[in-house]
């Protein structure tokens, strides 16, 4: 990674909104472990943001002029977008980065942020410096500064509980959950260490299916599963709430142990492919939802929380065949 000067902001700040905060962490961990889980998408995800967060990161690209969206999403449902560009980047030592928030009617930011962050790096511990000044800010962004000093607090204390799990598994270790975003779709994708005939009774098995299928704290009822071209599943999620979420999906394809695709009928309407892959003996399962239009993928993330809930999905199959 390339470095570059950094540039001179000039203060649009409204009288009275002015603020600089300086925090300083210590890592008992190496800071070239610190810089990857700051710069790379998918650890970011994992802690940026106050507590009860979570993220969809769309863009963050560390080197200069790289862009940054990350759509954060609280624990009542509301998302708040998230921009900026970095404009200093020099591996393991340094990021120059603004962060912009707050948008109005016509799209443009009312709030934006000149992010500083240094790492040193001795006896294997790592002291990061970050210094936070506010480089514009108009007046409906009082209650957002009012917050931010509490907010980076909790985002810096997610990432050092993330650095230190990362450190204790002997390394940098990758979420087995990967999720990206395509044309119109979701996609998630994890290796269960079994065999694909297996993993596909996971998937096609009412017994087995209910104890895992949904976000963490879901339970789920199944009506009917008929795993056949044509074939309806009927099924009802309720939440940790209480609220009871009625699924209906009509199985498309189904090619016993390789793939699975199925229509989901109710609301929000998709088409689900599943495919089952041998990787010597374990299997790859790969689950594509394929949405209607960009805007109607982008809804069920900022209000249901799509990727994060596709992502603890694969993992509560995971927890279920490891307990089996």
């Amino acid at each position: 990674m390339a470095a570059a000067a950094s540039n001179v902001e000039n203060s649009t700040v409204m009288p009275g909104l002015e603020k600089e905060l300086t925090f300083t962490r210590v890592f008992q961990a190496p800071r070239s472990l610190v810089f990857k889980v700051w710069t790379e998408p998918e650890h970011l995800a994992q802690w940026w943001g106050p507590h009860h967060f979570t993220n969809v990161v769309r863009k963050f690209d560390p080197h200069p002029g790289g862009a940054i969206h990350v759509d954060m999403r609280g624990p009542d449902g509301t998302v708040f977008p998230m921009g900026g560009e970095f404009r200093e980047v020099v591996e393991p030592e340094r990021l120059v980065f603004t962060t912009t928030a707050i948008l109005d009617a016509e799209g443009n930011p009312q709030l934006e942020n000149l992010n500083t962050v240094t790492l040193t790096e001795q006896d294997g511990k790592t002291t990061l410096t970050l210094h936070v000044k506010v480089i514009k800010a108009t007046a409906n962004t009082a209650f957002a500064l009012s917050g931010m000093e509490t907010g980076w607090s909790q985002s810096l204390e997610r990432l050092t509980s993330l650095v230190s799990q990362k450190r204790g598994t002997g390394g940098l270790m990758r979420d087995p959950v990967t999720t990206a975003l395509e044309d119109q779709t979701i996609v998630g994708s994890r290796i269960f260490d079994a065999p694909r005939e297996l993993v596909f009774q996971m998937f096609t098995d009412p017994k087995h299916i209910v104890k895992w299928w949904g976000p963490r704290g879901f339970t789920d009822t199944v009506y009917a599963m008929d795993v056949r071209p044509g074939g309806a599943w009927r099924h009802v999620m309720r939440g940790p709430d209480g609220v009871e979420y009625i699924n209906q999906s009509e199985y498309v394809e189904v090619v016993k142990p390789e793939r699975l695709v199925f229509k989901h009928l109710s609301a929000p309407g998709h088409v689900t492919t599943i495919t089952f892959e041998d990787r010597s003996g374990k299997t790859q399962v790969t689950m594509r939802m394929l949405f209607d239009s960009n805007e109607a993928r982008d809804k069920v993330i900022e209000t249901v929380g799509a990727v994060e809930g596709l992502k603890q999905t694969l993992n509560r199959l995971a927890e279920h065949m490891a307990s089996m």
